[in-house]
């Protein structure tokens, strides 16, 4: 499991080390670093993957993530023209890279590595792994195809594209750890245990994948069992709302992971009403109780207190679950993290000012 990103000159952050839990939230204010959390481990990821790490340096443009150049990426006020950015796991490996700087590169070199352990063993570096971005699919007829992405490295997409292919491959196949369980779903098969979580979105909803071979194209359609169980017709995506589609690769990723799996979601919460987004929280927290690492950023209170939640009905420890914080001092262009603790209650002792507030200001106001 990894337990701290550092990073220096890399962004708004001038040199910092942030910790990581088996759950790890990235909460605050806008543009104050929590993407740039993940994009530190998302570069060295696909860095590693163009097979460039260890030798040559970092990619900044690549599958995973686009930043430019490096005057894109080095710290505004820099006292020298590098970037460092390294990982540390449990298990003792770590791995620390420095990167000269060249304002026009969009591959920055390699200049010193500091090394122990393997790191083809590790979540960040194998198939062991998933990531889900901000900007996911949308609702469409059809979703494309990947033999190479799903069958062979058992990749979702960034974007969630391959979602439905990948359930026509391991709907039935992948057997969902006991922890992320579903009071509702008729077996701890992946399609079944999908379709109970989906219905916290949308009460009674059944699941329909299909592929297209001679297209290269899957798709799913959607329908409702009501109250008698009859189902009604199948209805596009489209029909149905956003909700459904952009959180589908969401539970996907997170049902399908296993032990020592790595999750990087960014804001899982999105076009999902209050009580969905309590669900995914809750989710996620289960998927850590499994072993599945879950980082993720989000500006729910409602994900966090589903979070919450689980801490305190058991489902999770609370020295898994963490908290990041992150906002600027005025006039400081550097990002500023505070690390909060949640209790066994789901608790949290020091509520910063801007952590989730403003709920109670509105009311103040009101009343």
């Amino acid at each position: 499991m990894l337990i701290e990103v550092e990073m220096q000159n890399f962004k708004c952050f001038e040199k910092q080390t942030l910790p990581l839990r088996a759950l790890t939230m990235l909460t605050g204010l806008n543009s104050t670093g929590k993407s740039t959390v993940l994009q530190a481990m998302l570069l060295l990821r696909q860095s590693h993957q163009d097979r460039i790490l260890q030798e040559v340096g970092l990619t900044l443009d690549g599958y995973l993530v686009q930043l430019g150049t490096a005057k894109d990426v080095l710290f505004e006020g820099a006292k020298e023209e590098v970037i460092r950015l390294g990982i540390s796991w449990d298990n003792g490996d770590v791995a620390r890279y420095t990167f000269a700087y060249d304002q026009s590169t969009e591959v920055m070199g390699l200049t010193a590595k500091d090394i122990s352990g393997t790191l083809e063993g590790h979540a960040l570096f194998s198939d062991r792994f998933h990531y889900l971005e901000a900007e996911r699919i949308g609702p469409r007829a059809a979703f494309e195809m990947s033999e190479f992405e799903v069958r062979r490295h058992g990749q979702l997409g960034t974007t969630g594209e391959f979602a439905a292919h990948f359930m026509t491959v391991f709907g039935s196949e992948i057997t969902v750890e006991a922890a992320m369980h579903h009071p509702l779903s008729k077996s701890s098969v992946l399609r079944d245990e999908v379709e109970a979580w989906m219905s916290e979105i949308s009460p009674g909803m059944r699941l329909h994948f299909r592929v297209h071979r001679s297209m290269d194209l899957a798709n799913f359609n959607v329908s409702f069992t009501s109250a008698q169980a009859v189902n009604t017709n199948e209805y596009r995506p489209s029909n149905v709302g956003f909700g459904i589609t952009y959180t589908l690769p969401i539970v996907i990723s997170l049902l399908s992971s296993k032990k020592g799996h790595l999750v990087l979601l960014e804001n899982p919460e999105a076009h999902l009403h209050p009580r969905a987004q309590s669900k995914i929280g809750e989710l996620a927290a289960r998927a850590a109780a499994s072993g599945v690492q879950v980082v993720f950023e989000t500006h729910s209170d409602h994900v966090l207190n589903g979070v919450r939640i689980a801490v305190k009905s058991k489902k999770l420890d609370a020295s898994d679950a963490g908290i990041l914080f992150f906002d600027r001092l005025d006039g400081d262009r550097r990002a500023h993290v505070t690390s909060l603790e949640m209790d066994s209650e789901g608790r949290i002792a020091d509520w910063p000012a801007g952590f989730f507030d403003e709920f109670e200001k509105s009311i103040e106001q009101l009343i």
